[in-house]
């Protein structure tokens, strides 16, 4: 169930088409087309690994799907869904639904206009998100206050980090835009899916990248990007990229409403799926390439990034 007023999430119209985390890349494995036959068209088994042909360029689209109630929806099919890139229906020659192994960063603001409750419940809420995660996942954590201090590396040892989080004390100004593209070119990397995950009450002083920026940065990444903020109001940078990314944004005033809130996200990353196509050759030269996921399904709902820019 999603957790009850007073936490807030995007309106309806802001759940944006696209992809939780799109990609578009040179593939590996040798898997020729007459061998992308019955192999690649079947559904694979959930998570398992996807192969194809060597050489040829590949775009990931990761979605989730949700219904009425907000509870990820499983058991769906390839021909459940339509792509659309620049509006032009693609061939999903990749289709894999279930578990995926998650790169995630926590970025926990630690500065001073967080200290007292707000930074001991942010601190309680990304401690909380670790335990939610699989044993396979690998995650970091970054304290953001006039740096992006890693203080955590990209482990699966909860423990340190944890432990780490813990003993986190409010410090100096916020410099939350720099520290958010920071943490997206620490993840830029890594394989596979990717989630940023923000505790903060969204309150920017000194960045010196602008919101504009911010924006533009996150549309290059492959990161789905949860903000949680903390306070009366959500600042609308958050719930931008959030809808951007394929995210969600989260508006805690109750500190009761953090294990739902938490416990609906991982599940959003625990479950989702990956269509793969391979762009038109037509399209060659064009910088950004809008996407749209459309379900075939009424009364459901596809959350996902919105386009990528070709390399």
């Amino acid at each position: 169930m999603l957790p009850p007023a007073p936490l807030q999430t995007e309106r309806d119209l802001n759940y944006l088409h696209g992809s939780h985390m799109t990609k578009l890349i040179p593939v590996i494995a040798l898997a020729l087309a007459a061998a992308a036959t019955p192999a690649a068209q079947q559904e694979p088994q959930e998570g398992a690994s996807v192969r194809f042909s060597s050489g040829v360029q590949l775009v990931e689209v990761y979605a989730t799907v949700t219904d009425a109630k907000g509870e990820p929806v499983t058991g769906l099919r390839r021909e459940d869904f339509d792509v659309y890139e620049n509006n032009q229906v693609q061939d999903v020659s990749t289709f894999a639904a279930g578990e995926f192994p998650l790169t995630v960063a926590l970025g926990v603001d630690r500065s001073w206009s967080m200290a007292g409750a707000p930074l001991r419940l942010a601190k309680q809420a990304s401690q909380s998100f670790l335990r939610q995660l699989k044993p396979v996942d690998r995650a970091m954590v970054v304290a953001i206050s006039s740096e992006a201090d890693v203080i955590a590396p990209l482990t699966m040892d909860r423990v340190s980090q944890s432990r780490e989080i813990g003993a986190l004390e409010p410090w100096s100004t916020t410099a939350l835009h720099d520290a958010i593209v920071a943490t997206l070119d620490r993840l830029e990397p890594e394989a596979g899916r990717q989630a940023l995950v923000v505790f903060s009450d969204g309150q920017d002083r000194y960045s010196k990248t602008t919101t504009a920026q911010v924006l533009e940065r996150a549309r290059r990444s492959n990161a789905l990007v949860y903000p949680i903020a903390f306070g009366r109001t959500r600042p609308p940078l958050l719930a931008e990229l959030a809808v951007l990314t394929g995210g969600r944004s989260f508006l805690l005033k109750d500190p009761r409403e953090l294990e739902g809130t938490l416990a609906q996200i991982a599940k959003e990353l625990r479950y989702q799926y990956l269509l793969g196509y391979t762009p038109d050759e037509s399209a060659a030269g064009a910088d950004w390439r809008s996407i749209r996921v459309v379900l075939k399904k009424p009364g459901l709902r596809v959350r996902a990034r919105d386009g990528y820019f070709a390399k």
